[in-house]
């Protein structure tokens, strides 16, 4: 199974941003062990930049993208319309309970067009993510 981890803006900082809410670990480091974990063909992808997002998940030729928008998650239509505009399916997911921060991160642009969503599980939220991925597949 070939799966793609797309991060956005910020998520570059994980390891020193704000680690009471994202932990110490940087994402580099744990992408390492994903890979270490998982039966499963991973490549990873992150940016700052809206429409580099978007590009690379119009690439193609994946099973399944876990998506970590980071703030474009409350704010990008863009982001939106890609996904739904794509035939991959993508879950979305956040690191720490957006349903239990600031009010703003209550609302996501993306998750109506998502097949699912895993956020306050830390950086394990990815690892559900992936699990989806492969038991999804194993029941096809």
């Amino acid at each position: 199974m070939k799966l793609l981890i797309v991060n956005g803006p910020n998520l570059n900082l994980l390891g020193n941003r704000q680690p009471q809410i994202y932990g110490n670990v940087s994402f580099e480091d744990y992408f390492e062990e994903l890979k270490s974990k998982f039966d499963a063909e991973l490549t990873y992808f992150q940016s700052n930049v809206e429409g580099e997002i978007i590009n690379q998940l119009q690439v193609g030729g994946f099973d399944g993208i876990i998506l970590n928008a980071g703030g474009y998650t409350h704010t990008s239509v863009a982001i939106r319309d890609c996904i739904a505009a794509i035939e991959t399916p993508v879950v979305e997911v956040h690191i720490s309970n957006i349903a239990g921060r600031e009010s703003f991160r209550h609302e996501s642009m993306i998750s109506p067009v998502c097949v699912g969503c895993i956020f306050g599980f830390g950086l394990k939220s990815y690892e559900l993510a992936l699990n989806y991925f492969l038991m999804f597949k194993s029941l096809k």
